[in-house]
This record gives structure tokens, sequence and C-alpha cells, in this order.
């Protein structure tokens, strides 16, 4: 029998198992897509390329919900987790720099669904200033202060050149923003408090280079010696840096 989880925000929840929450999230969107109602952890595992026991483990911090022998009910799983990950709650966004990859940002999913409301966009460009995106109008980022004080975001989304990153992330702070998610390509300075995580694609291509040279001299080693190639790991969720 299921029992109610304990609340997840007064449980000490380690950044790895963080990062992992948001992949069983997806997967159970799907299984609910295709009309699954349990889910094993096993399979669960499976899908999201990690050992059960580290499933079993990760979802015991959420609270005591399975159910032996027949696994965890799908749609209940993936409200504990949406709990769990705050997405069930309202959090105004506001995103800095509105190139081709802060329109991109507007336009993805990611930023229309799951708790994540675009309340307001600039840029510095005055070609740019009074255009809308996706109906919301761009604004010059010096009204950013004035703007807050009507309507105070929660997360501060940089995506400018790296030149003014730094003072975009000073001016976020500044008006009170604690979480700040960082596209930029410059490693910034922020307080102790500030939730500070980048995206940087360049990064997660230089791991992939990484792996994949030592794919090749694996392969070239076996070649040589003969055997089994070793395994690069569990299929990797990759975890940006974390400030706080």
């Amino acid at each position: 029998m299921s029992e109610a989880p304990s609340d997840p925000n007064r449980r000490r929840i380690p950044e790895a198992t963080v990062v992992r929450l948001p992949v069983y999230q997806r997967i159970l969107s799907e299984l609910l897509r295709t009309g699954a109602a349990t889910v094993s952890s096993e399979r669960l595992a499976t899908m999201a390329r990690v050992n059960a026991a580290k499933v079993r483990k990760d979802l015991s911090l959420l609270g005591s919900f399975g159910t032996r022998g027949t696994g965890y009910d799908v749609a209940f799983l993936r409200s504990q987790i949406d709990r769990a990950l705050g997405v069930d709650q309202d959090w105004p966004v506001v995103i800095i720099g509105i190139g081709n990859l802060g329109r991109a940002l507007v336009n993805s999913e990611g930023f229309s669904s799951r708790g994540f409301r675009v309340t307001a966009l600039f840029d510095a460009d005055p070609e740019v200033i009074g255009e809308r995106v996706r109906s919301v109008e761009v604004l010059d980022v010096a009204e950013l202060p004035a703007f807050a004080r009507q309507d105070p975001p929660t997360i501060g989304v940089i995506s400018t050149p790296a030149g003014a990153a730094q003072e975009v992330a000073n001016t976020l702070i500044s008006i009170g923003v604690r979480s700040i998610l960082n596209f930029a390509p410059r490693v910034l300075t922020v307080p102790p408090d500030v939730l500070l995580r980048y995206v940087d694609l360049s990064i997660e291509l230089q791991v992939m280079s990484f792996y994949e040279s030592r794919r090749q001299a694996d392969a070239e080693q076996l070649s040589t010696s003969g055997g089994d190639p070793p395994r690069l790991g569990s299929g990797g969720v990759s975890r940006p840096p974390l400030q706080t």
C-alpha cells in the first residue's frame, strides 16, 4: 500500500539525486502517455540508465510509496517528483539577452510549462527592444529594476554575450534574484546565497571529446591485446556546476 511521503523540502537531498529526478520525471511522463499504470524500479532504472538500487535510494529520499511486487504508481510517483522539484508551483522567470539563443529559450517547451512562467524579456539592442516573442514584449534591460519592483522574478536567465553576463548577473542580484541560470560562456562571481547554474554546450562537447578520445585509445589497446571494451559509465546525466 502506498504511503504519503514526508515533505521533501524539509529533507536534505544530494545534488546527484536532484539531477536525476527530472530524468525520472520525464520517463514517467512518457510512460503515462503510453497508458502505463505502474513501473518497477528495475524498468525505471533501465530507462534512466542507472541501477535499480540507485533508483530505490533516490525515491526513498522523497518518501515511502512503492508497493512490493507491483512497483510504483506512475501518476502518483510523477506527482511526488513534481512536488519535490517544485514544478507544481509558479516560478516567474525573466530572460536577459534575446538573440538567437534567447529566442530559442522563450520558445522552448521547458519555459512554457512545469511551473515556469516567462514574465519579461530584456535586451540592450535598440533594434530588438519593442519586439514581441511569443506575445512577450522585449524591454530595455535598463528597465529591469523598475519591472522587478512591480513583478519580482524568482529566476533570472542570462543568454547575453560573455562580456555582458557579469553586469547582468549583478543587476539580477541587486533586485533580489537568488536563482540564476547562465547560458553565457563566462564564469560568474556571485554571493554565497545565490544559486548559480551553468549551461554551456562547448563544455558538454569537450566532455564528449574526452570520452571519445578515451574510447579510441581503449579500442586501439584492445585491438592489440584482445578483450571486451570497457564501459564509459551509466549513460550520463550531466551535472552543470552548482554554486550556492
